[in-house]
């Protein structure tokens, strides 16, 4: 009897409301077919390139008379990997990442701090805060081009005021600043991307656990790093990887201001990988480009390198779930 009515309960799941069998799905499904063309356009534009990308590392890359690709195996690894112009731009780009994502961190952090304690004019000061962000790259580059100009540049005047540089000494010209200039005007335009994100992770902290801290007697600093601070961590995460990320790509700023000088002391990974491809554009024969592949993917390969570290941070505390 059970077996004869677990029967007819499965045929009746078969059925439809008025007795028929319920037609097959088609493949490919409907909402397959609506994402097909948005899937067609990012195949296009991202992984073709990539798959191109990976077999120019690989080959020798002629421009004149249409692009044609002849293998060399691992040449241009080894050309890459052996060339001590390449590991000194890395070098100098970990050096980078770690005072600029350090310190647009740190600087982005107090500033959420004071925005969020603000109880007047909190909207005034968030527009103000948020301005250089919007700014180009390459306009933050000539703004500090001109500002530290050591004839008529603003900031030049008040450290040699302060006597932190020598009178008419270029802050670009010296390899002592050269390093901490280009950084700080990073700081300058991406801190307030890092406020941004962590005074939306302070909203989320819970006003009577604050209370409580504060009818325990706990001050500032205690209340900070007990309960602020381990309660945004995770949006502190998300920060960190954001700029770090962007960090290993940065180019505009030095470009424009220092060039990678003096004395190749900001000469960092994208400008290495720029003069390949600037010395491969003006005989289009030579086998640069290939180098120039080599130096992407290995760019690339160090971002996804950073993703992994913190998604794994963020997997650990329980914090991906």
């Amino acid at each position: 009897m059970s077996e004869h009515l677990i029967a007819r309960a499965r045929d009746s799941r078969a059925l439809t409301p008025v007795g028929r069998k319920a037609p097959r799905r088609r493949w490919p499904s409907f909402e397959l077919r609506m994402m097909l063309p948005a899937l067609l356009v990012l195949v296009l534009i991202t992984v073709l390139p990539f798959i191109m990308l990976i077999a120019m590392s690989f080959a020798k890359v002629r421009l004149l008379g249409g692009v044609s690709l002849s293998m060399n195996g691992f040449g241009n690894w080894s050309d890459v990997l052996t060339d001590p112009a390449t590991w000194h731009s890395w070098g100098v780009t970990l050096l980078f990442f770690v005072l600029a994502v350090g310190m647009e961190m740190i600087v982005g952090t107090v500033l959420a701090l004071i925005l969020n304690s603000m109880r007047r004019g909190q909207s005034l000061a968030f527009s103000l805060v948020l301005l250089p962000m919007f700014l180009a790259p390459i306009t933050v580059g000539l703004l500090g081009n001109f500002l530290l100009d050591p004839t008529i540049g603003l900031y030049s005047w008040v450290m040699e005021s302060l006597h932190l540089v020598g009178a008419h000494q270029s802050v670009f010209g010296s390899q002592t600043t050269a390093m901490l200039a280009v950084t700080t005007l990073d700081m300058w335009e991406w801190a307030p991307l890092v406020a941004l994100i962590v005074l939306a992770g302070l909203t989320s902290v819970s006003p009577s656990v604050l209370e409580a801290a504060s009818v325990d007697g706990a001050g500032y600093l205690r209340t900070l790093f007990s309960i602020v601070i381990p309660s945004i961590l995770p949006v502190l995460l998300v920060a960190l990887l954001v700029r770090s990320m962007d960090a290993v790509r940065y180019y505009d700023i030095v470009h424009i201001t220092t060039g990678g000088g003096p004395a190749n002391t900001t000469w960092v990974i994208s400008l290495q990988l720029n003069e390949k491809v600037q010395a491969t554009a003006v005989d289009g024969i030579t086998t640069l480009i290939g180098q120039s592949a080599v130096i992407g993917i290995t760019m690339l390969v160090f971002t996804i390198i950073i993703a992994n570290v913190f998604v794994r941070v963020l997997d650990r505390r329980g914090l991906m779930k």
